[in-house]
């Protein structure tokens, strides 16, 4: 009782991140004692191991879905139209200019680098029967009009097959749909039984914020095994591999978190930006290690209520846009493979290529839908447009299959960070955050 005790009290991010580093110790040990038998242990231990991780990104995913609906509803609908209009353009606005930045800054990062692979043709070799699944998949039809039309489906199997842009335009279309008879509709009685309805809405919204909490308990039983089912299966010889596009990934990730969105929330905001950052450390944590801007929501909307003190008809939208629709990391990510590309096979990249590449890239990114590896399937989009032969596409798709858990990793955390630290921004400048003692 003593232990549980006293590892109660240690602040969840610590647990988190201890779990996290004895994962990895764990994965390594494991992947090398797998070497020296010959191969016949990993399958039993990842086995017994993976079902623990897997509870966790299914608990998350579990939730994910209702607190999108329910906090876009109550978000669209406690607002007058008029202000959620310039909350909607002003967050709008941060998404499109820190993705559009993001690809122009990831193109510049990838050309500084100039990325090779002098093994390519062996490190793809690795995972190329995993190609031909990803091709059929992505190729069924125009991926950009799938993306349109896919905004517009119903609701009822949006919610059944998680396809978040529809239930996020649903959501907001009937929450304002809600404000607007709440506002002019002439019968009283109309008006009472939607407002009793909002009130039902956020009776749930607060109900799926308590289960948040038990889900946030078994934090760090999921990350040691996510983790260490990982390196155990991967190995971190692999990673050294691509040790270039790895370091021109991250580098240019570590760049957007600690410098560029500081110096944003410092120019902005007026405000030194590292204690703010410092709050974001438990939703970058998970995003980090789940690979899931979804999955990492719940803890994206506790610490903006709890620690950025964001008003919550802010947080409720802001935070559950994003987690679909902006992915800086994966627009830094995607400029690199081209890069690499275009480097294998001997093509020169001109300006009105890289132009094309940013706003692809921009545009592919709100596809991600924040998922684990979904910036795989946006490579598709991005090479298609270098009329490369389907051999030449199944390398570059196969090389970044094989250093995709590790980039995904560093990428979603980006795009966590960009999340939250957007909504502060927005937050700031339209007076949406919490004084001391003011209600959530």
């Amino acid at each position: 009782m003593k232990i549980f005790s006293w590892y109660s009290r240690i602040p969840l991010v610590w647990r988190n991140l201890g779990a996290f580093v004895l994962g990895c110790l764990a994965g390594i040990i494991l992947y090398k004692v797998n070497q020296l038998c010959g191969g016949k242990i990993l399958e039993n231990v990842v086995a017994v191991l993976s079902p623990f991780g897997s509870v966790l990104v299914n608990m998350l995913k579990m939730i994910v879905i209702p607190i999108i609906f329910f906090s876009l509803i109550y978000g669209a609908a406690s607002l007058p139209v008029k202000t959620f209009g310039k909350m909607g353009a002003g967050v709008c606005s941060w998404y499109f200019f820190t993705s559009l930045y993001a690809a122009v800054f990831g193109c510049i990062i990838a050309l500084l680098f100039n990325p090779k692979l002098t093994a390519a043709g062996e490190l793809a070799g690795k995972f190329a029967s995993q190609v031909e699944v990803m091709q059929s998949s992505a190729a069924s039809g125009n991926a950009f009009v799938n993306i349109i039309l896919g905004l517009f489906a119903n609701p009822f199997k949006a919610l059944a097959e998680g396809n978040f842009l529809a239930i996020i335009v649903f959501s907001i279309m009937f929450g304002l749909a809600a404000r607007v008879v709440m506002d002019s509709s002439e019968s009283e009685r109309i008006r009472t039984l939607v407002g009793r309805m909002l009130e039902t809405v956020e009776a749930l919204q607060a109900t799926v914020f308590k289960m948040i909490d038990w889900v946030m308990a078994y934090f760090p039983i999921g990350i040691f095994a996510l983790t260490a089912c990982n390196f155990a299966v991967y190995g971190i010889g692999l990673f050294f591999s691509y040790f270039q596009v790895a370091l021109c990934v991250i580098v240019g990730i570590f760049l957007m978190i600690f410098i560029c969105y500081p110096l944003a929330i410092a120019v902005i905001c007026r405000e030194n930006p590292f204690p703010v950052m410092w709050k974001l450390r438990e939703p970058v944590l998970t995003a980090f290690v789940t690979r899931s801007s979804a999955a990492a929501l719940p803890v994206s909307l506790k610490a903006a209520r709890n620690n950025l003190k964001v008003k919550d008809e802010l947080a409720n939208f802001t935070l559950s846009l994003g987690a679909t629709v902006n992915m800086d990391g994966v627009c830094i990510h995607l400029p690199v493979f081209a890069v690499l590309a275009a480097n294998l096979f001997g093509f020169e990249l001109t300006i009105a290529q890289m132009l094309m590449l940013v706003i692809s890239v921009v545009f592919a990114s709100v596809g991600a839908g924040g998922v684990p590896g979904g910036s795989i399937f946006l490579l598709f989009l991005v090479l298609e447009r270098f009329n490369l032969t389907p051999e030449q596409t199944s390398t570059i798709i196969a090389l970044a299959l094989g250093i995709n858990p590790l980039l995904d990793m560093f990428e979603t955390a980006c795009n966590v960070a960009g999340d939250n630290v957007g909504t502060y921004v927005v937050g700031k400048k339209l007076k949406m955050l919490r004084t001391d003692g003011e209600d959530k």
